[in-house]
């Protein structure tokens, strides 16, 4: 059986080169309770290695993996490689978090193989505290990060005891919501949807391609320096070619922090975490003295997926934000990313949906166009980085009786784009993860202590007391913290000890 691959999915098959992999992964970090690390590992590699039972999209392979064609498929295979997709790896004991980063950086640098279908799982153990890894990495052309984590909520259960009923999270799989019919409706109810389905078409490249239009008049005869525009964003360090290898620095808040800043700033989650990711790039290219004198923009993804949706593939569009990161005064940046976003919403919005996905390929085009050219990184940046935020379950989630205490979301980097910064909201906390380039970031670590830094002056500036910290995770050894460089912040102590590679 075989299934034709969305544009938008597909456009990110053709732009797949072995220096910028279009893969997506997670970092999970599970503790183990009430019995022996190892006996929990064993049981699971058992589980693992004996199911083969495979279900969309784990069992979709390119139909034509040598050569793309115009319209590349998916195809349904019966077989698949378990011994091959699922790794089982281990950290020299006591692992922490550097090691872990570093060992999960080499991972993620490595393309997938387009022979096979476009996933990879690995099991790592050794982590101090009864604690171990799961590294997964996903085709993006097969999932987005909302995709991703409806596909979560499935595969791990709401309680210790329901996971260990679950099958292999690759027995899962995604649900369709469409149901197919028993028989094929006549022929003249076919002509007649398929006609109606070209004029909405139609009508919809025609609204979106005027909101583009819109866009672009922005860019060259502006009326607000607070809209982000296509191309606006200036040429930086960041925007260059990147090679294969890649860098990765996580940190970690309680989400209950950022939202009482974003209460007393009266703007929202997002803003904040707009607005400390900004305060952080500044900091860190001042540093470097590479800021550029115009603001840096950023590209944030937002979904488009029904609330029922519980299929793979992706459903974003984009929005473009003002990271004014030549603003010298936090609060006066805050402000202006809050305006930036808030119109940028207000354009998106304006949009049918029937519109928004050929809003989306318009609006891509450009930056799709430069990486299948060979001018990614070569020319001026659609925008200068991509910020996301995925929101994660409220609640604890299991695996196989072990309970999930931290996710990281771990991004992609094409040429012209050297950081992602990629938050999700996971059972309280605000899970923050920086996927760079290993040559352009050096010590790109400093940016996720620079984001903690950065809130806490929020905090001073809005008034707003720092929340007490958390419960600790069970004792274990402090791992390496990134080297404070010069004029340190003491961090708080609700901030987590930033994990780096």
């Amino acid at each position: 059986m075989a299934r034709n691959i969305p544009v938008l999915d597909a456009s990110w098959l053709y732009v797949e080169s072995r220096e910028a992999p279009m893969h997506v992964g997670s970092m999970a970090i599970f503790t183990v309770e009430g019995e022996p690390v190892q006996d929990a590992i064993a049981r699971i590699v058992q589980l693992l290695r004996s199911s083969t039972e495979f279900r969309p999209p784990f069992n979709y392979r390119l139909n034509s993996p040598k050569l793309l064609t115009l319209r590349p498929k998916w195809v349904e295979v019966d077989k698949v490689d378990v011994d091959y997709h699922f790794r089982h790896s281990a950290l020299p004991a006591p692992g922490g978090e550097r090691e872990l980063g570093t060992l999960i950086s080499r991972l993620h640098s490595h393309p997938l193989d387009f022979h096979r279908p476009l996933w990879e799982m690995h099991l790592i153990e050794g982590l101090q505290g009864n604690r171990f890894a799961l590294y997964t990495k996903m085709h993006h052309s097969l999932m987005d990060g909302v995709g991703a984590m409806r596909l979560m909520s499935r595969i791990f259960g709401k309680s210790a005891q329901e996971s260990l009923a679950l099958p292999a999270p690759w027995a899962v799989g995604t649900v369709s919501k469409k149901k197919k019919s028993g028989s094929a409706p006549p022929f003249v109810d076919q002509a007649m949807e398929a006609w109606k389905a070209a004029k909405l078409n139609g009508a919809a490249v025609s609204v979106a391609g005027k909101a583009l239009r819109a866009l672009f008049d922005e860019a060259f005869k502006p009326t607000d320096t607070a809209i982000a525009t296509p191309f606006s964003g200036p040429k930086s360090i960041l925007n260059g070619r990147v090679g294969g290898a890649r860098r990765l620095a996580t940190q970690t808040y309680p989400l209950e922090r950022v939202r009482a800043v974003a209460e007393a700033g009266e703007v929202s989650v997002n803003d904040i975490f707009l607005a400390i990711c900004s305060g952080a790039m500044r900091r860190y290219l001042l540093e470097r003295d590479a800021l550029p004198h115009e603001n840096l923009t950023a590209g944030l993804p937002v979904s488009v997926r029904p609330a029922d949706d519980l299929d793979g593939g992706n459903a974003i569009s984009f929005i473009l934000a003002n990271l004014n990161t030549c603003e010298e005064d936090p609060l006066v940046r805050l402000r202006e990313i809050n305006r930036s976003t808030q119109l940028a919403k207000t354009h998106l919005q304006t949009m049918p949906k029937e519109a928004i996905n050929n809003y989306t390929i318009m609006l891509m085009a450009p930056m799709m166009l430069q990486l299948v050219t060979g001018l990614g990184g070569l020319t001026r940046p659609i925008f200068n980085t991509v910020i996301s935020n995925v929101p994660g379950p409220s609640q604890d989630l299991y695996f196989s009786g072990c309970r999930l205490s931290q996710f990281y979301p771990i991004s992609l980097i094409p040429h012209g784009q050297a950081l992602n910064i990629t938050v999700v909201s996971y059972a309280g906390q605000f899970n923050v993860a920086f996927t760079g380039d290993h040559d352009a970031l050096p010590s790109m670590q400093r940016l996720a202590v620079y984001t903690g830094e950065a809130l806490e002056e929020l905090e001073a500036l809005l008034g707003v007391k720092p929340a007490k910290a958390q419960p600790a995770e069970p004792k274990k050894a402090a791992s390496p913290r990134a080297t404070k460089p010069r004029q340190p912040t003491k961090p708080t102590k609700a901030t987590k000890a930033t994990k780096t590679a």
